[in-house]
């Protein structure tokens, strides 16, 4: 563990100015607990900002929680509470012991804690930020978040805690592995697979494993379910020398009632709202932060910050962002902004300094998991907009699956839920997500969102993750649903990698592979940012047969361009035909129904030759290809060179 002999966590007047503005985004280094030497004294510094408490103390495990050590107020902020324990250091546990300014007396986690017990116990641990040697350095250099829109982006989301699991004996309920012992093998799977990045979810310390991370109670603690910060960080080094970038879920609207936790922390809504109309969100149970309050924005920008320069933290997903947008988010009775609207003026403003700061500052970026229809979530914060650099694309999912759910006799009347999301692909800059939240509560996995027998299932679910993996926005799709996971996720059960081995499933998992390498190696596939030419229907009427076609290509010409067809009917279509803008020859580059490999040229396996164009008008094009379409099978078409 790295000394700190500078007395560098001393809480100064220019922290304090900065705490107070709302723009100290390196407060972590300042308040919590850190190890250093003090007059020649090895020990720990502790500093806590609770302005309205009485009295505030720390009890450590190693004076089996007594002998309280009382802190004074900081002679620069007398908001800030400060001590110097000796012979306290990393991996030493602790608590404060607060009494609020209503007489209360509250046992208390660190806010700023750097670590966690594991649950059910909740005390902090001293740990130190310096300590880990990185190896990342291509990665780091490599990074540019002013870039990541014109890149390829594959998500692959994973919860740490069920992807894999590793019993040591019938002691062990949880099976959970450490971060050292899953880095290796899940890195290797994403970089087989094709993937670009990965997205964990909740890593940031919650007590409640049913929670899934989206109830954090400690902010800057990664969960001790898998190991220490520095096991995380030899996590995040191993994912970047494998050339994977990390997506860390990110919770900055709400938190646990929990009382050890944020709630009530002084003895007054020191990080909820004060005002009981805006204070909870009934659907989670949680409390909201108040983002008005500049000592709040500076704990959560600051986190931001903290994850992305300490952890080297890729992006992070936030989560819940429309319970920001709205005063009257799953609340009966609200408060209206000062306009008399339903907008959360303080929050949404709140999210322009977040996205502002954060990409200014770092290398990181921000993806809004958001719901509502509300302009601008992605479009620059000079311009109007929240900033953020990618949005989840609701809209799409929602649609797709509602398609996907109908017997294939009834889709032909319901052939725009399909054809009108491309109206507004290119409004924001979209993510198209099949997470977590579509396989859970009912219902159903990606594979049973269909009628039909097992077979007839992943068929279709071939040709959706091709219609995914083609249409504009980046990518996101949840472990076990790349070979066809027949039963929901349970955060409490490993997913079930049999599958990947038996007949259809193993199948569908090589579909995925091939369709991500097809899709990093077509920039046609991923340069497509906020621009509609970069997509272009060749046929977006045909709803008597459930088939979709189009083009992806560049914005100039069709250079580079591919040709896609989805057939969403279990009807074969012989001599299909499809028009095409010049003559030539075009290889079939992909098929469902193949197990093509996912470089080199597979229009030689198998002996399957270019298709050739004839002068026929067809579609509106002077060009014609015809092509026999088997039951759920969708193909990509390269263009000739």
């Amino acid at each position: 563990m790295a000394e700190n002999t500078n007395h560098s966590a001393v809480f100064t007047d220019f922290d304090s100015f900065l705490f107070h503005q709302g723009t100290n985004y390196e407060i972590y280094r300042k308040l919590g607990a850190h190890p250093e030497i003090e007059d020649g004294v090895q020990g720990t510094r502790f500093n806590l900002w609770a302005p309205n408490a009485q009295y505030v103390s720390v009890i450590t495990a190693k004076t089996g929680w007594e002998n309280e050590k009382w802190m004074s107020r900081s002679m620069w902020d007398g908001g800030v509470w400060e001590c110097f324990l000796p012979d306290v250091g990393p991996g030493d546990a602790y608590r404060y012991v607060v009494t609020g300014a209503d007489g209360v007396k509250r046992y208390k986690t660190d806010p700023y804690g750097f670590w966690c017990e594991r649950r059910p116990n909740n005390a902090s641990i001293v740990w130190g930020l310096d300590n880990y040697e990185w190896h990342d350095e291509i990665h780091q250099a490599q990074r540019d978040n002013t870039k990541v829109v014109e890149r390829p982006m594959s998500i692959y989301e994973v919860h740490l805690g069920s992807w894999k699991k590793g019993y040591q004996g019938d002691w062990d309920e949880d099976g959970f592995l450490n971060y050292t012992q899953l880095a290796d093998d899940l890195a290797q799977y994403v970089t087989y697979m094709g993937y670009t990045h990965i997205e964990l979810m909740g890593i940031c310390e919650y007590p409640f494993d049913l929670s899934w991370g989206y109830q954090v109670t400690g902010y800057y603690a990664p969960t001790a379910r898998y190991g220490n910060p520095d096991d995380f960080r030899y996590f995040v080094d191993r994912m970047h020398q494998a050339g994977i970038g990390v997506i860390l879920d990110w919770v900055p609207a709400h938190f646990p009632k929990d009382e050890f936790a944020l709630g009530w922390f002084d003895g007054t809504p020191l990080y909820e709202n004060s005002d009981p109309l805006r204070r909870e969100f009934p659907v989670w149970g949680t409390l909201a932060f108040d983002h008005a309050k500049p000592e709040v924005r500076s704990f959560l920008i600051a986190n931001a910050f903290y994850w992305i320069r300490e952890f080297h933290i890729d992006a992070l997903r936030v989560d819940a962002v429309a319970s920001m947008l709205y005063n009257d988010y799953d609340r009966s009775e609200w408060r209206p902004n000062v306009f008399g609207g339903r907008m959360n003026l303080e929050s949404m403003d709140f999210m322009r300094q977040l996205n502002y700061e954060v990409c200014g500052k770092t290398t990181g970026f921000l993806i809004a998991e958001d719901s509502s229809a509300e302009w601008g979530i992605t479009e620059d914060v000079t311009r109007g907009g929240l900033g953020f650099t990618f949005k989840w694309n609701m809209g799409w999912m929602n649609d797709t699956i509602r398609y996907m759910n109908l017997d294939p006799v009834y889709r032909k009347w319901h052939h725009d839920k399909l054809t009108h999301i491309a109206d507004y692909a290119f409004t924001e800059n979209y993510v198209l997500v099949l997470s977590h939240d579509e396989v859970v509560y009912g219902k159903g996995t990606m594979v049973n969102k269909a009628p039909g027998d097992i077979m007839s299932k992943m068929g279709e679910l071939k040709t959706l993750y091709t219609w995914q993996f083609t249409f504009p926005g980046k990518k996101l799709l949840f472990m076990g649903q790349e070979f066809a996971q027949e039963r929901e996720w349970n955060v409490k059960e490993s997913i079930d990698w049999h599958l990947a081995d038996e007949f259809g499933h193993r199948d569908v998992m090589q579909c995925v592979n091939n369709l991500l390498h097809v899709y990093k190696s077509h920039p046609c596939l991923y340069m497509d940012s906020r621009n509609p030419t970069t997509f272009e229907w060749v046929n977006r009427g045909d709803a008597d047969r459930n088939i979709v076609a189009y083009y992806r290509r560049n914005p100039w010409n069709y250079d580079g361009a591919v040709l896609v067809v989805c057939n969403f009917s279990p009807m074969p279509y012989y001599d299909y035909t499809v028009g095409v803008p010049m003559g030539g020859y075009y290889n079939r580059i992909f098929s469902t129904y193949d197990s093509l490999p996912g470089q080199g040229n597979p229009a030689e396996v198998g002996g399957i030759p270019p298709l050739t164009a004839q002068w026929h008008d067809c579609d509106g094009y002077s060009h014609m290809l015809t092509y026999s379409l088997r039951p759920f099978e969708s193909i990509i078409i390269e263009f000739p060179s």
